[in-house]
């Protein structure tokens, strides 16, 4: 068997032509750790606009998904919070941009049973809320009200790992795993940025955390490009 044999390790140019107005996009990471650089920078260089971007939250204005709300080329995010990015808050006040907001705890369960097949969740976090219970259905399963939470999914996920082997078997860099083994399973296509590529058997069964089944492609990163918050003056 050769390295490349499932053909999954890919140049990131030749991802280019997947990336297309109006779709919608899974990411991972948490305030810009986890996610990954590199193709973050991929969708800002195709320019796509309309997009719907799912994930835990709005990164910074220069740092994590937060590089393509700040050129404005989402119509759309469904997340947790958007309160390190003031740009995404200036935008959704002057109605350039749809937020949907989703408990953290929830988004992440919407996003898992969208991978796994299911049609969603029941929750009852915000039941008593009056503007959740004017918009969500509701269900009654053994004598307790429940809001239904429906699953979510992506036409491409991007997801950010410590090392990838040839066929996708992924382990992750402690808390930068975050929401990516979620979104992993959730994305029509998913694409996996890997700091290492490394051949298939040399890999920890036990510490691989995303089975390659979920992954279509592979692609080597150069590592984090943009300063951290913290190490900014």
């Amino acid at each position: 068997m050769t390295e490349n044999t499932f053909k999954k390790v890919v140049n990131r140019a030749s991802l280019t032509p997947l990336f297309k107005d109006g779709i919608s996009i899974l990411f991972g990471g948490f305030g810009g750790v986890g996610t990954p650089p590199g193709l973050v920078d991929l969708i800002l260089e195709t320019g796509i606009k309309n997009l719907t971007l799912i994930g835990t939250d709005a990164g910074f204005p220069d740092i994590g998904i937060g590089k393509v709300i700040t050129k404005k080329q989402a119509k759309k995010l469904i997340v947790s919070h958007i309160g390190s990015n003031p740009n995404a808050g200036t935008y959704m006040n002057t109605g350039e941009l749809e937020i949907e907001f989703s408990p953290q705890g929830t988004l992440i369960e919407r996003i898992r049973a969208g991978g796994m097949g299911l049609g969603g969740i029941l929750s009852d976090i915000g039941i008593e809320a009056e503007i959740v219970n004017r918009s969500k259905e509701k269900v009654r399963v053994a004598k307790k009200e429940y809001l239904i939470e429906p699953a979510i999914t992506g036409d491409i996920a991007i997801v950010y790992a410590k090392k990838a082997d040839y066929y996708g078997n992924l382990i992750f860099d402690k808390s930068a795993r975050n929401s990516n083994p979620y979104v992993a399973m959730a994305g029509k296509i998913t694409i996996v940025e890997a700091l290492e590529i490394v051949p298939i058997g040399s890999l920890n069964p036990e510490e691989i955390i995303t089975p390659g089944v979920f992954i279509d492609y592979i692609v080597q990163s150069k590592g984090v490009n943009w300063q951290w918050a913290w190490e900014q003056k």
